[in-house]
């Protein structure tokens, strides 16, 4: 399937219509079968302990499996989640921005499931893997 949003186009969006996460997440790579974003980690995503908490590696998966979605579907901004599930699975690397790589299951004319492994920047082993189900709006 051609893609209908390019790397710019997807981030232009994501600003526009989720100002809550501007600047914070950004598409950095995307082609048919992958999409990479990056979450520019900071004091407000940190939990005692110095690591990323939880709910933001959470908020990543979701944002970036909701883009590869929008990627290959064109500008749906009434596409959600309808099933999560995430394993953590290693204290993310201190100070180290996070990667999250997604990869399109299946992509149906309703339903689409992502499946999203986060990585400390320049560390091989995954801090989180999650797999998500989306609901898309039918065509009016």
């Amino acid at each position: 399937m051609a893609l209908q949003m390019d790397r710019e186009a997807l981030n232009i969006f994501l600003d526009r219509t989720f100002p809550q996460v501007a600047g914070q997440v950004r598409v950095q790579s995307l082609d048919e079968r992958l999409l990479i974003s990056r979450l520019s980690v900071d004091h407000q995503h940190l939990r005692p302990g110095g690591t990323v908490s939880g709910p933001a590696m959470f908020a990543l998966a979701d944002v970036t499996i909701y883009l590869a979605i929008l990627a290959r579907i064109g500008e749906v901004a009434l596409a959600v989640t309808t099933n999560a599930s995430i394993d953590f699975m290693r204290k993310p690397e201190a100070g180290r921005d996070l990667l999250a790589e997604c990869r399109i299951l299946k992509l149906g004319r309703v339903l689409a499931v992502g499946e999203v492994l986060i990585h400390s920047e320049g560390v091989e082993d995954p801090v989180a893997r999650c797999s998500m189900t989306y609901s898309i709006p039918p065509k009016r």
